[in-house]
């Protein structure tokens, strides 16, 4: 039976988001998600305002933020009809050799919704139902939150999720974020879900003031303090609170260059640098630091669905809060929300909600 949905598309950098009719059929191994939300995440910005390529050709629907239920689905999917999922924000195919060997991140046959196929900006999405991220509606409730609010763990909460899980952070560990808003944010309250202090670093300080009061041990404003003032104040807040001067994890959340070179200012003798934000800005820096300081720099590429359960149980046992920080829009008022967002009139991440 067919299931009659509509988009919103892209049709070139810039020009107006039209609204699109489409039948959300599903294939084999495939389903249909009935969208309860869909997160406005900076890297759609990028395709809309900054002319990054898509690799999918326009016309496209963005958005890889993904919340729902399944209301159709192919053969092999029929157990999940019903179900409420979040979409995780790049699909590997669970079947190559680097998805077997772990590197699920790579694999080179993956489908990001908004990039590579349709994505959520949308009544429904059609995605394979492999990797999909069962939401226990019962804790969802106990825990005051929507279905349409943990859209943003599919992105914004599991790519920083991966990335301190990966660097290896740990209790007794000091954790330094770069870039406090959006996924920034999301970074320092799961680093120090893992038993990390942590620092927040930003130029803007309504959003330290925001984090300090979520998993923010210390806030510096980077705008006050040049690179070295910066790593000065990180050391002697470790030595006052008994932490090591050496082997801090640093996360460049910010996607900015600026961000990057503050982010390299800081590393110190066993560091982990995690690359988690982008940008398209390049930036100068002397290699050789990762050789003297035996340190280490790690790109952060999503997350496998496998490890989504992880993170969603972090905010479904209140390890961290995502209702501060989201605010939910009509997905009608998709192109006056992109403009907010892109002009920073909407401070919170914004998700589209359809009618």
């Amino acid at each position: 039976m067919a299931v009659a949905a509509h988009r919103w598309l892209m049709t070139a950098p810039g020009a107006p988001l039209v609204r699109t009719p489409f039948d959300a059929t599903p294939g084999a191994g495939e389903v249909a998600v009935e969208v309860a939300g869909c997160g406005v995440c900076h890297t759609d910005l990028g395709y809309y305002y900054d002319g990054v390529r898509t690799n999918a050709p326009l016309p496209l629907a963005l958005g890889h933020e993904v919340s729902g239920r399944v209301v159709a689905a192919g053969e092999g999917a029929k157990d999940w009809v019903g179900r409420a999922v979040i979409v995780p924000a790049v699909l590997p195919c669970g079947e190559c050799d680097l998805c077997e060997r772990g590197l699920a991140p790579i694999c080179r046959s993956q489908k990001m919704p908004g990039n590579d196929i349709q994505g959520g900006f949308a009544s429904h999405i059609v995605v394979p139902a492999r990797g999909l991220c069962p939401v226990d509606e019962k804790r969802l409730a106990a825990a005051g939150l929507t279905l349409a609010q943990v859209s943003v763990v599919a992105d914004a909460l599991t790519t920083p999720f991966q990335a301190v899980r990966r660097a290896g952070v740990r209790p007794g560990s000091l954790a330094v974020v770069v870039g406090a808003g959006g996924v920034g944010g999301y970074c320092v309250q799961v680093a120090a879900a893992f038993g990390a202090t942590v620092v927040a670093i930003d130029v803007d300080d309504a959003k330290l003031a925001a984090i300090a009061g979520h998993g923010a041990a210390l806030t510096l404003n980077a705008k006050t303090h040049d690179a070295k003032a910066l790593k000065s104040a990180v050391a002697a807040f470790a030595k006052s609170q008994g932490l090591k001067p050496t082997e801090w994890f640093v996360f460049e959340c910010s996607g900015t260059a600026a961000g990057q070179l503050t982010a390299w200012s800081l590393l110190v003798h066993g560091a982990t640098l995690s690359v988690v934000g982008f940008t398209m800005d390049k930036v100068e820096v002397r290699l050789s630091n990762l050789m003297a300081f035996d340190a280490r720099a790690l790109g952060n590429w999503g997350c496998p669905p496998d490890a989504y359960p992880g993170a969603l149980d972090l905010v479904l046992d209140g390890k961290v809060a995502l209702a501060p920080f989201v605010e939910t829009h009509p997905l009608d008022d998709i192109n006056r929300v992109f403009d907010a967002v892109h002009h920073r009139a909407i401070r919170r991440r914004a998700v589209l909600v359809p009618a």
